[in-house]
């Protein structure tokens, strides 16, 4: 009666190590996929990112090339009203050769 209540107890001791381990094994598998479901979002998420990196950095580069654009037609339009605009008199009243032509005085 003892060797069988102590096969008896080694049954149900196996058992239970059985039902742990295999309960080990399915808290580990839940794990494994729920990290590869975590890293998956993070990758999707990076991606997702650089993405939007990447539109900001095409969106600051069209805006600098518009900018860069409209500063040259507006410099060629300058340059050409300063073609067309008439030069200042400087051999005018009181500036021959450009100099002004006031009185000399010495004081003593």
């Amino acid at each position: 009666q003892e060797r069988r209540e102590r096969k008896r107890k080694l049954s149900k001791e196996m058992a239970e190590r059985a039902t742990r381990e295999l309960e080990k094994m399915q808290l580990k598998e839940k794990a494994d996929v729920k990290y590869k479901e975590w890293l998956e979002k993070k990758r999707a998420e990076e991606a997702e990112k650089k993405k939007k990196e990447k539109e900001k950095e095409k969106e600051r580069e069209a805006e600098l090339q518009e900018k860069r654009t409209r500063s040259e037609k507006i410099f060629k339009e300058w340059l050409q009203n300063a073609r067309n605009k008439p030069q200042p008199a400087l051999n005018g009243y009181g500036f021959p050769h450009g100099r002004s032509a006031g009185l000399y005085v010495q004081y003593t």
